[in-house]
């Protein structure tokens, strides 16, 4: 059994650092780098390209709605043009940076609203899979498993990966949580490995309502911004590892 491990990155902005990039570093196996438009800046970008290059972390985009303010998680209405526009214009911003670092960008990974909306919304679902398509094909796509993102990057050619998330609660039709629910964001470390162990070897997560609902699971992702997810990045490696599970980037599987 194989699983990719990463994480949301490069999401400070200025002088206000955020998450805990370098320690996570040393755990994951794929960083999604914010492009500048949720969070992020041509430094932290560029910075945080390097400490993956540094530590043989794979690279990949991770486009947001322009919403500094709300660092990308209220939902705006767009047009799928609009949507198309502005995501060509964020992966082409970090490819730029990741060749100034010598590396090549291997997936996209929608960050927050876009990321929910797209999950059920096929139009906006479809223009995220043309802009990864338009720049560049050999981009994996990652989203929900069942979601509308994976069904477009098929359409549109793309390979795809199913992406679960170890520190966030689901609903039972397997959607995540809202972040206003209580308990959407799970913070016991024990807790989260467990789960993270169980999706991969069993294809399961248990509902925020006590339900057990099938995965796919290809890649998991760590919140860079959770309080302590270096730490809980590295336990749950240790955790894979330990159930015989290897944990590679997604490109070299």
């Amino acid at each position: 059994m194989r699983i990719d491990l990463n994480s949301d990155m490069g999401e400070s902005f200025g002088v206000y650092t955020l998450g805990h990039d370098a320690g996570l570093m040393r755990s994951i196996t794929s960083a999604n780098v914010a492009c500048g438009f949720h969070a992020g800046d041509p430094s932290v970008m560029r910075r945080t390209v390097r400490l993956a290059r540094e530590a043989g972390v794979a690279v990949g985009a991770h486009p947001g709605f322009p919403d500094l303010v709300g660092f990308g998680r209220r939902d705006l209405g767009v047009t799928p043009q609009e949507a198309e526009d502005f995501i060509v214009y964020q992966i082409g911003a970090l490819a730029a940076v990741a060749a100034a670092e010598g590396l090549r960008l291997q997936h996209v990974k929608p960050h927050g609203a876009l990321f929910n909306m797209a999950v059920r919304d096929a139009s906006l679902a479809g223009a995220i899979a043309r802009a990864v398509a338009a720049v560049d094909r050999s981009l994996i796509l990652f989203g929900l498993p069942g979601s509308e993102i994976l069904a477009a990057g098929r359409r549109e050619g793309l390979r795809v990966a199913a992406e679960v998330f170890a520190d966030r609660a689901y609903e039972p039709d397997g959607s995540l949580a809202s972040r206003r629910k209580p308990g959407a964001v799970i913070h016991d470390p024990e807790a989260v490995v467990a789960r993270a162990v169980r999706m991969v070897t069993d294809r399961t997560v248990v509902a925020i309502d006590g339900s057990v609902v099938a995965v796919e699971a290809d890649t998991i992702c760590v919140h860079g911004d959770t309080p302590g997810s270096d730490g809980l990045a590295a336990r749950l490696r240790a955790g894979l590892a330990a159930a015989g599970v290897t944990v590679q980037a997604i490109g070299a599987a």
